[in-house]
């Protein structure tokens, strides 16, 4: 049975940027699309023979803004896909799509295409809200999507949503929240705004645009998880609730730790026991592949001790957490330092244990940074404790030897 492996495009296309957004996305360069669908095409059909013996069973067009990119290239590329890969039958195969560049003709096209799971940027039910990110539609648009979503006969439906918005309080979220349950989703997407440096929403907050202060933002959080349980969303990660048998394939590859290939400028990828990315530059990536020049940016071995590290950051992001023997047996690594200290976040309330599985509550997901950070300086100590003495041991020999 072959082995399963996922594909990430990454679209770079938008028709405007908003505030926030840190990933590698451009507005204005649609004149580049058809260059840039060479590039796609040319790249994948260069690396579909290193995948002989892997099925893929996931694919996700991430951006920017695949919608914005049209369905007639996506769907050109999902055929070579098919034709070039061990697609699986039961694919998942997921489109990010935003509310005002969507509509039944480009839902139905899609499906035709194979898409079965489309993710919307959603991300308030408050127009005031959306306009304060710059976001390129309204609420009235976002709900039209989803019937126009319905109406292609698309049963597979992500929502996306932000808490944490300038001028944002508990009653807006809790609206924003109801709102888009209305519309009855498969699932749902949840992420805490985040100030990233260099973004036009960082500039705004260092001249005083005011955010939702950390314990409101928490509060948010727990009442949310809360809302969405009662629902019958039950939480899979820290920021992703689903309804039985939808939670995104693909992005549990990430947290897994499973194998993945992406395709396009500041895409990553981990695979064949290596971990690389593309560079972040449009025409670079263009001008690379087309012109056989370089377009990796980053590319490491990635060794056994520090995939042991990417367990723990990883595995608890997600409420199935970590399991002692799974990190006894995969890494050959002392479990015991690292329970000591779960076994004290758990009289705090931040973890719980079921057997010898350890997962993160709510609560622990609010600080889940710093608790994790803490783990990994643990394992980095218990391993170098065990490290350090051959090290001293071999010395001597090793001086003899010359």
């Amino acid at each position: 049975m072959p082995e399963k492996l996922g594909l990430y495009i990454h679209i770079p296309f938008c028709r405007s940027k908003c505030d926030y957004c840190d990933f590698y996305s451009l507005a204005g360069r649609e004149e580049r699309m058809d260059d840039y669908q060479k590039a796609l095409l040319a790249h994948m059909k260069e690396t579909a023979p290193l995948t002989r013996g892997w099925q893929v069973d996931t694919v996700y067009f991430g951006g920017g803004t695949p919608s914005f990119y049209g369905a007639k290239r996506l769907k050109e590329l999902l055929r070579l896909i098919s034709k070039r890969f061990d697609l699986a039958k039961d694919a998942e195969i997921t489109v990010e799509c935003n509310p005002d560049s969507v509509d039944l003709k480009t839902f139905q096209a899609l499906r035709r295409a194979g898409v079965n799971r489309i993710s919307l940027g959603v991300q308030s039910a408050h127009d005031c809200e959306l306009q304060s990110l710059h976001r390129p539609h309204t609420f009235e648009q976002a709900r039209q999507a989803v019937e126009a979503a319905r109406a292609a006969k698309l049963k597979n439906l992500s929502l996306d949503l932000i808490y944490g918005l300038p001028e944002q309080d508990m009653d807006s979220w809790k609206d924003s929240v109801e709102q888009v349950l209305s519309l009855e989703p498969e699932h749902l997407s949840c992420y805490g705004l985040k100030v990233e440096p260099g973004t036009p929403l960082d500039d705004r907050v260092i001249r005083g645009t005011r955010l939702p202060d950390d314990d409101v933002q928490a509060d948010m959080y727990l009442w949310m998880v809360e809302r969405l349980a009662a629902a019958g969303y039950r939480q899979y990660e820290i920021s992703n609730f689903a309804r039985a048998g939808f939670q995104s394939r693909h992005n549990l590859k990430y947290w897994m730790g499973r194998p993945y290939i992406g395709f396009g400028p500041g895409a990553h990828s981990d695979f064949g026991g290596r971990r690389y990315s593309f560079v972040r530059n449009l025409e670079g990536y263009i001008s690379g592949v087309l012109e056989g020049g370089t377009v990796i940016d980053e590319s490491d071995l990635i060794p056994q001790r520090e995939r042991g590290s990417e367990y723990l950051m990883l595995r608890l992001r997600t409420t199935r957490g970590i399991e002692e023997w799974e990190y006894r047996r995969e890494f050959f690594m002392n479990f015991d330092p690292i329970e000591q200290k779960l076994e004290e976040y758990e009289r705090q309330g931040w973890v719980e244990r079921h057997d010898r599985r350890w997962n993160l509550t709510p609560r622990g997901f609010l600080v889940s940074n710093q608790l994790i950070g803490e783990l990994l300086a643990i394992q980095e100590e218990a391993t170098l404790e065990k490290t350090l003495p051959r090290l001293k041991q071999g010395r001597p020999e090793a001086d003899a030897a010359r």
